[in-house]
């Protein structure tokens, strides 16, 4: 077994806060490196412990049934982590066979770079897994190479980057079984999803990796966080973002018109509600609100959220019974046609709320006045919105007035107890035009000229 270090002699010292707070940024990056590098170096050292602990059995001694599992319990660390530990210990140590002989260890360029506090514990798990997971013949004839390759590269790269590499190197000398293992990963993928009690719909996926890129290309984008707004910052959390970047490619889809049809219809969500729950305005009391509407997943929605979605929808009136049954069905109309939502995005952009010049998804027309309450359905009595801000308007109660042909936001109390208005409907930022061509074609004359 190699001599255990001298902790004595490790660089690793005390530092203690005057001196940290006296040092100049480049003593502190440097001291900040060198300790890391020290506790790489005792890092080594402990492996080489619990390698030699293993070798003796002293976990069996103990009573436990796994040098894991006694690990776990004596430094109170996670599963994980000690399987780790033991798995990296055991291939970067030298080891006696049962004639006393000394044998190499497995990874002695790992094992170099570790004692010298170039990596640190995770490049070597890295390293030992990717040895792990190569073919038969790899293993056999070319493992010293690919070795030598991982632990140098793993001075220079982040686990996760040498992870990639290691990947490639698979992938480059075990095609096939790279091949085989994408194969079952197509075959494991699941998605599954249900609407809990409180109305939240949980889901659940496994993806394979190509359709995880898919899924990840188009909500890394769209779940990016806003642009600093006076200073603040996104306060949504990365899961938050994340769901609202989901919620965007579903808006997205359901605006495509190359998707499906069921019934001769685009996929579509429907929301059915009283007309008078609909008319009624922001209160307190439910007599106020309204009764709540209901979606297609049978589940209920706020008479307010209704109003909302009715901003920009497509209503179809249908006259019903006593018994909740049709007796006449009118003619479906949008209630912002494709001609106004071009000029909306021609006057306001994607979203004329002050600072907003990253939202996400699909333009809503936000009325004003309601619909609902005589308001009409034009440019003066309309503003275009990102859905983060159309919904803001809605549930914090945000005035909007068009004066002098420009959309001004008036917040309310709770934001601004002055209630200074706010202009809006900036200049469309140059990045978003070819985005706006594509979603909302410009009119057409009869001729077909634009």
């Amino acid at each position: 077994m190699t001599p255990l270090l001298n902790t004595q002699d490790s660089t690793v010292g005390t530092v203690g806060a005057r001196s940290a707070v006296s040092c100049t940024d480049a003593e502190l990056a440097a001291r900040i490196r060198e300790l890391e590098e020290g506790m790489r170096v005792l890092m080594m050292e402990q492996l080489q412990c619990i390698a030699e602990a293993d070798h003796r059995g002293v976990y069996a001694e103990l009573g436990f049934r796994s040098a894991q599992v006694w690990l776990q319990g004596l430094l109170n660390i996670d599963a994980r982590d000690a399987k780790t530990r033991v798995t990296v210990a055991r291939n970067v140590e030298d080891r006696q066979s049962l004639y006393g002989e000394v044998m190499p260890a497995d990874l002695p360029e790992t094992a170099a770079a570790l004692a010298a506090g170039a990596i640190g514990l995770e490049h070597a798990r890295v390293i030992v897994d990717g040895v792990r997971r190569l073919p038969e013949y790899a293993r056999c004839h070319q493992v010293g190479e690919v070795e030598s390759t991982l632990a140098g590269y793993a001075r220079t790269m982040t686990p996760r980057e040498l992870e990639k590499l290691a990947e490639r190197i698979r992938y480059l000398l075990d095609q096939d079984g790279a091949h085989d293992d994408e194969e079952d990963q197509h075959e494991s993928r699941e998605l599954h999803y249900a609407t809990t009690s409180d109305g939240m719909t949980v889901i659940k996926a496994r993806l394979d990796r190509e359709t995880g890129a898919k899924f990840a290309a188009l909500v890394h984008p769209l779940a990016a966080p806003r642009p600093e707004i006076e200073g603040e910052k996104d306060p949504r959390t990365v899961g938050q973002r994340n769901a609202d970047g989901f919620a965007a490619i579903l808006d997205l889809a359901l605006d495509h018109d190359g998707v499906p049809r069921t019934g001769g219809q685009r996929p579509h969500i429907t929301v059915s509600i009283d007309f008078e729950d609909l008319k009624k305005g922001l209160g307190f009391l439910a007599a106020e609100t309204g009764m709540p509407g209901t979606l297609n997943t049978e589940r209920s929605i706020t008479a307010e959220n209704v109003r909302r979605i009715a901003c920009d929808a497509e209503v179809l009136p249908i006259v019903l019974d006593g018994d909740s049954l049709p007796l006449d069905v009118g003619r479906a109309k949008r209630t912002a046609p494709t001609p106004l939502r071009a000029a909306l995005l021609q006057r306001d952009g994607v979203c004329a709320f002050p600072g907003c010049d990253r939202p996400p998804g699909t333009p809503e027309a936000h009325h004003v006045e309601h619909w609902v309450d005589g308001g009409a359905t034009d440019l003066g009595n309309m503003v275009m919105l990102c859905g983060h801000h159309h919904r803001t308007l809605h549930t914090q109660r945000w005035e909007t007035e068009i004066r002098d042909q420009r959309p001004v936001f008036i917040p309310p109390p709770t934001v601004d107890p002055r209630r200074i208005p706010r202009p809006g409907g900036s200049a469309l930022p140059a990045q978003h035009r070819e985005y706006l061509r594509d979603l909302i074609p410009t009119p057409r004359d009869p001729a077909g000229e634009p």
